[in-house]
């Protein structure tokens, strides 16, 4: 089954998960920001084919997520590092962590734990306002418009809701059928 691609929705997450929604890619992140970053390391850990992780590996690098460096050079062997934009993704795995700790972790607890090196202590990470903060949560925080909402596919209610929030109205030139 061919999956309908989301790049085009005027939707950050939908862009992400474009990218990111297949669980074996978020997977891949995880572990080389963890620490494993070769090829036959990936496929060890992930138990997963090797087509379909070089599959993966190839995109996350043509994204710019990932890069690969040369370790090794008779023969020659490369692994994967994660540039800014890959290493931008840590949080965003930490909060998924956080939430399937928080819902899906077996009763002896979480399979990992988080120690933020700073202070030492061990973390549950927390998404919070940058200027005061505080967490945020579903029932604190407003969608408002912003410069590139559209209504198109994928926000055809949500784009004139967050619009309606905002006072102004989607331009009528910027709407996709």
């Amino acid at each position: 089954m061919t999956r309908t691609p989301l790049s085009g929705v005027a939707c950050s997450i939908a862009r992400a998960t474009d990218l990111f929604g297949d669980a074996w890619t978020t997977l891949i992140m995880r572990d080389v920001l963890v620490g494993i970053r070769r090829f036959d390391e990936l496929a060890e850990d992930l138990g997963l084919s090797r087509k379909v992780l070089a599959a993966r590996l190839a995109r996350l690098v043509e994204e710019g997520v990932l890069t690969r460096e040369r370790y090794q050079v008779s023969p020659p062997r490369e692994e994967y590092v994660a540039t800014e934009k890959g290493r931008e993704l840590y949080p965003v795995l930490l909060a998924l962590m956080a939430w399937g700790d928080k819902w899906y972790a077996e009763p002896a607890g979480p399979p990992a734990l988080v120690r933020h090196d700073a202070c030492g202590h061990v973390a549950t990470p927390v998404v919070s306002c940058d200027s005061c903060r505080e967490p945020l949560t579903v029932t604190d925080t407003t969608q408002l418009p912003g410069p590139g909402g559209r209504v198109g596919p994928g926000t055809r209610l949500l784009g004139p809701l967050i619009a309606a929030r905002g006072g102004a109205e989607p331009d009528p030139g910027t709407q996709r059928r």
